[in-house]
């Protein structure tokens, strides 16, 4: 299992009880990806730039997905530039592909046999699995967490962080859930300020 699969079961269990911005697991999904890629050697980071390695299989579909996307020419792509393009609709690809493994699944409807409601993770080792990384406090796991909006980022959330790869990819996972949030309020204003037009205020 990997980072970003972790995080997207994780998700689905958060998601039960209360919605999450997709945009904003997106993002972070995608800077899981990243760190995956990184501790399977298939790429590294030099200052800004994702420079890929050699294309090796990892044994995870979504995660070799991710490493033939890779820009493989100068000028490499930014963490930020692969964040914005590779997230992109990347939580729902990472809910189907569970679906897929089966390790998660819609409930049925009580009186009606077609699957309803939201998509939930089943029983599984791969879950318990997720659910005891969330629970131990690991600090890349917890911030990509807190940036998906799965929990609260501890005051301290880089504080035992030595590794500055880590760091630096998830530092521009939080520019970029914030970049998205501050195009929400803006499109909320807009919207508003029409819907004032048209009541004539």
């Amino acid at each position: 299992m990997t980072t970003a699969r972790d995080l997207a079961i994780v998700a689905l269990d958060v998601s039960r009880r209360r919605p999450l911005e997709q945009g904003d697991l997106s993002l972070a999904l995608a800077g899981a990806e990243v760190l995956d890629l990184i501790e399977a050697r298939v790429l590294i980071l030099d200052g800004d730039s994702l420079v890929p390695g050699p294309e090796t299989p990892t044994g995870d579909r979504l995660l070799d997905e991710a490493a033939s996307l890779l820009v493989r020419r100068r000028p490499y792509e930014s963490v930020e530039d692969w964040l914005w393009r590779r997230g992109r609709g990347l939580a729902s690809a990472y809910t189907a592909d569970l679906e897929r493994l089966g390790l998660a699944a819609r409930p049925r409807g009580r009186r009606i046999p077609l699957r309803t409601g939201r998509t939930v993770p089943v029983e599984s080792p791969a879950r318990r699995r997720a659910e005891e990384r969330r629970a131990s406090g690991e600090p890349v796991f917890d911030a990509l967490a807190a940036a998906a909006g799965i929990q609260e980022r501890p005051d301290e959330a880089f504080a035992d962080l030595a590794d500055e790869t880590a760091t630096a990819v998830l530092a521009a996972v939080g520019e970029a859930v914030m970049e998205l949030e501050a195009q929400r309020q803006r499109r909320a204003i807009e919207n508003a300020a029409f819907d004032n037009i048209w009541r004539g205020q």
